[in-house]
Parts: C-alpha cells; sequence; structure tokens
C-alpha cells in the first residue's frame, strides 16, 4: 500500500505533490462509502482520536468528529473554554495529560501561528493541524482542491483567483501551496491592505480589479472578511467592501464564461457573495462540505496507517 511521506499533516507546506494525489484517491473510496446505506467503515475501530478546539468551530469540527465516527474510531471531544488551560495549564501539559488516556492522534485548532508544528515535537502522537491562527489550514485547502478536480475533471492548468481578506486568513495560503503544487495558476484580490506584503513572493499575482480577476480565472474561491482578527479597521465600511469586493449575480452573469464558485464558510451573505449566487449551479460550496468529510476520512485513515 502506498503511504504518506509525513506522519502529521501540519500543513500543506510540509507535505508533496503524491501525498496529496494519494488522499484524493483514498478520499474517492471514502466518498462512495459516505453515500451508501450504511456509511461506516470498521476501519479504525482501534484507534483513538482526540479533538483540541482552543477556536470556535462548526464545520471543521463537525465535519472531522463525522470522518472519524465514519472510520469507527473513538472520538473524545475537548473544548479549550470549559477546560483546565483557563486555569493556566500549558498546552503540552494538556495534551500530554489527554495521551496518558491512550490517545494515537490529535486534531488540533489553536489561535497560535505554529502551534501544530510545536505540539508535533513535544509530544508522542499523530497531529493533524485543523488550522492554526492566520498560518495553514491544510484540509480546507485538500477538500478545496478535491472540489476543484471533481468539478472541472483536473486542478492542473486551471485558474484560481482567492477574493477577500488574504492577510488574516489560513485557508487562503493553504489554498496558495496546495494549488501551486497542482500545477494550477494562483492570483489573489481584494483590497490592499488585506494583501499580505510578501505575497509575491509566493509566486502569486495579485488583482486589484474583482471584474478583471473573474474575467481571468476559472474558479473564485470567496473569503469572509475576518472581522474577529481585524484589530484595526482595514476599509471603510462593510457596505463600501461588499461594493467592491462582493459577486451578486449581476456580476456573475456578465463575464463571459462561467465561473466555478467556492467558499470555505461561513459565509456572510451579502457582503462577499449575495444568497443567489451563493445558492446558484455555479456554487460548489456544499460540495466542499460533502467533500470535507471523505476527505477528512482519508487523511485520519493514512495518517493512522502509519501509527506503529
Amino acid at each position: 500500500m502506498k503511504e504518506l511521506s509525513v506522519n502529521h499533516l501540519l500543513g500543506i507546506k510540509y507535505i508533496t505533490e503524491e501525498d496529496i494525489q494519494l488522499i484524493f484517491e483514498t478520499a474517492d473510496h471514502f466518498k462512495e462509502v459516505i453515500n451508501r446505506p450504511i456509511k461506516k467503515v470498521p476501519s479504525l475501530r482501534d484507534i483513538t482520536i482526540a479533538n483540541i478546539f482552543f477556536e470556535n468551530s462548526t464545520r471543521t469540527k463537525l465535519s472531522f468528529e463525522l470522518a472519524q465516527k465514519r472510520l469507527s474510531a473513538d472520538v473524545v471531544n475537548f473544548a479549550a473554554s470549559s477546560s483546565s488551560v483557563t486555569k493556566g495549564e500549558t498546552l503540552i501539559d494538556t495534551v500530554n495529560n489527554i495521551l496518558s488516556m491512550k490517545v494515537d492522534m490529535v486534531v488540533m485548532r489553536h489561535s497560535s501561528p505554529g502551534a501544530a508544528v510545536f505540539l508535533s515535537k513535544n509530544v508522542n502522537a499523530s497531529i493533524v493541524n485543523a488550522g492554526d491562527g492566520a498560518h495553514e489550514h491544510p484540509t480546507q485547502a485538500l477538500l478545496d482542491a478535491y472540489t476543484i478536480r471533481e468539478r472541472l475533471g483536473d486542478v492542473a492548468g486551471k485558474k484560481v483567483v482567492i477574493v477577500g481578506d488574504i492577510l488574516h486568513s489560513r485557508v487562503a495560503l493553504s489554498n496558495i501551496y496546495s494549488l501551486q503544487k497542482l500545477g494550477a495558476q494562483v492570483k489573489v484580490c481584494g483590497p490592499n491592505t488585506l494583501i499580505p506584503r510578501y505575497i509575491h513572493e509566493l509566486g502569486v499575482e495579485v488583482e486589484p480589479n474583482l471584474r478583471k480577476a473573474l474575467e481571468w480565472c476559472d474558479v473564485a474561491n470567496m473569503l469572509r472578511v475576518q472581522n474577529e482578527r481585524l484589530d484595526i479597521s482595514y476599509f471603510p465600511s462593510t457596505r463600501e467592501y461588499a461594493m467592491q469586493y462582493g459577486v451578486d449575480k449581476q456580476l456573475l452573469d456578465s463575464l463571459n464564461k462561467e465561473i466555478v464558485i467556492m467558499h470555505p464558510g461561513p459565509i456572510n451573505r451579502g457582503v462577499e457573495i449575495t444568497s443567489d449566487v451563493a445558492d446558484s449551479k455555479q456554487s460548489v460550496i456544499l460540495n466542499q462540505v460533502e467533500n470535507g468529510v471523505a476527505v477528512r476520512m482519508a487523511v485520519i485513515y493514512l495518517l493512522a496507517s502509519k501509527i506503529k
């Protein structure tokens, strides 16, 4: 059996194109499983996984939990807000306490960039990064690329524009890494204040004009403005942002071709996209959610097969 080149999924930066293709092939199999009447396989009956979320999450947490249960793993959920972390316990102590209960894998979301990498060096378990600050969100990038592959046949050669708050988005960075590894061309579009200064070093072009960006691309991945990470005002008002960088049906229909609309969620309807765009046939937003379970099943299954 082919296996991953890594023992943890810390970021797309650390995995190869072969790893991504292996995850996709495995996800194809699991997608078939979750569309059967009996949606479970006994693959990970002897594996225990802890989900440790230090930040709020709905879709990612549910998606991971469903993926784990579909694989018949034992699942422990840990919410930092109601734990001893609030009493000053360190991250390593918290996780080691959980591991002493014989946990094999930890899925962690944390507000600090690099938390997953730090953990992987200090505890004895397989670590899956479910988002670390504004750094990476590898499983989201994998399910996004998987959805493009499903809708357009292949990722290689496709033109993808990521629109919105690039500066605070872990989704943007992971997407840039994965799309480039798979041979797509990537541009970003958004207010100057929300584009990182170093973005050119990643081999990504900036297109400030939304209409031009949409005319260029095959796929537009619309990101929300991360108000919870905005310490200062990066643009005059939400209304002005929506007028310049929001996509409505009129704009979509006026393009000279049909493009695919993606969104990692949660959607701020009427800001980055209007409801009629989110619910249109060009939108693959609900496909992304469905594919998220299959892709996360693939990641967990492939990492679990390396646990000795």
